[in-house]
């Protein structure tokens, strides 16, 4: 049996392993493992993300959505005071992110599931590469729980594949959520999407 990264409980291989990353302009050793999404590196998309998106507010409460070993996380909680969310259904991601800002001494960072994060919590900025392959349907299930609870005047930035449909996506979050969507940046074949709520 194969599981995908967005697998609440993973059954591939477990094993532990280090690799060394560029986080916030420095280089640190992680833990990842089989059974999260792009165990060996910081994928294309998470970097465009990380360098395309301005710096996070300085405090508040910060969300990374669908944080697999933790990259958004980890480079929020290193440039910003605030708490960060680490949010997936995968719990071994969670584990590995738990790890991984506990050897950084990052105790900001908060992973949860998604229905243990407090309902009534707002958030002062969403960074997030979405688990597009889940499918259309649960995609726009999770953007609508989430991308509503931005704090007024917050903004989420998404980073999505142009090949994957950003486009597409940038004007359904327009037109269903009714929310104003940019793109911010284009790079290496994916969009940089900042969504913005009234302040």
């Amino acid at each position: 049996m194969s599981d995908h990264y967005f697998s609440a409980e993973p059954v591939s291989d477990a094993r532990q392993r280090t690799v060394e990353v560029e986080l916030a302009g420095r280089t640190v050793q992680v833990q990842t493992a089989g059974g999260v999404f792009s165990p060996d590196h910081v994928d294309l998309g998470t970097r465009a993300l990380l360098a395309h998106t301005p710096p996070p507010p300085p405090g508040g409460e910060l969300l990374d959505l669908g944080c697999g070993w933790g990259p958004i996380a980890l480079e929020l909680a290193l440039r910003s005071q605030g708490r960060v969310w680490a949010v997936d259904v995968n719990t071994r991601a969670l584990d590995l992110v738990a790890t991984n800002a506990q050897r950084l001494g990052l105790g900001t960072v908060r992973p949860a599931l998604p229905d243990d994060v407090p309902a009534d919590l707002r958030f002062d900025a969403i960074w997030s590469n979405p688990p597009i392959r889940i499918g259309k349907p649960a995609l726009h299930e999770l953007l609508t729980r989430w991308l509503p609870r931005l704090a007024p005047g917050a903004s989420a930035h998404l980073v999505v594949s142009k090949n994957l449909g950003a486009d597409s996506l940038a004007q359904w979050i327009a037109a269903e959520l009714g929310l104003p969507v940019e793109r911010v940046a284009t790079a290496k074949g994916f969009r940089v999407l900042r969504v913005d709520t009234p302040g």
